[in-house]
């Protein structure tokens, strides 16, 4: 879970290629018109939300022995929907969490993706990184991809 750009689908196929388990792409489980608002620069609402958080917990419940899902989450509620959505309790949220220079630096380079430099900002505006009575763990991102995944998976054992 992340902002943009925080290296969500690179690091979800690596955990993938590491564990086994598939990897979605939460970006996928969004409808046509939440991609047109986001390309033309337009931050989604919770309006926009909801029906995309629905389809992203239906397809955790559709992967009992596990899935790794790259979904922004950005809220505790937004996290208490996938919960509630999947049926699933156990959930652990992973966030990648890096500074905003980073962020930014990562987005600017990045080609083929609809959302765009403009919304970081209401995204990071939004976040709300995970309480301390949440399952989750927070991970550092400014280093390797192999490296990310690797303390995801040292830390996820103790959770």
């Amino acid at each position: 879970m992340g902002v943009a750009g925080c290296g969500k689908s690179s690091v979800g196929a690596e955990l993938s290629a590491r564990t086994g388990l598939p990897y979605l792409d939460g970006d996928d489980f969004h409808d046509p018109l939440n991609v047109a608002k986001m390309r033309a620069g337009t931050a989604l609402d919770d309006a926009d939300r909801w029906p995309w958080l629905e389809r992203c917990g239906r397809a955790l419940a559709d992967h009992p022995r596990g899935l790794i899902l790259g979904c922004s989450a950005l809220r505790r509620s937004y996290r208490n929907r996938l919960r509630s959505s999947s049926g699933l309790r156990e959930l652990l949220f992973v966030h990648l969490a890096g500074s905003e220079a980073l962020l930014h630096r990562r987005m600017a380079q990045r080609t083929g993706h609809y959302m765009p430099l403009a919304l970081l900002q209401s995204q990071l505006d939004t976040l709300e990184p995970p309480a301390a009575d949440e399952r989750a763990v927070t991970v550092d991102i400014d280093r390797p991809v192999p490296e990310i995944a690797a303390a995801i998976l040292a830390r996820a054992g103790s959770r």
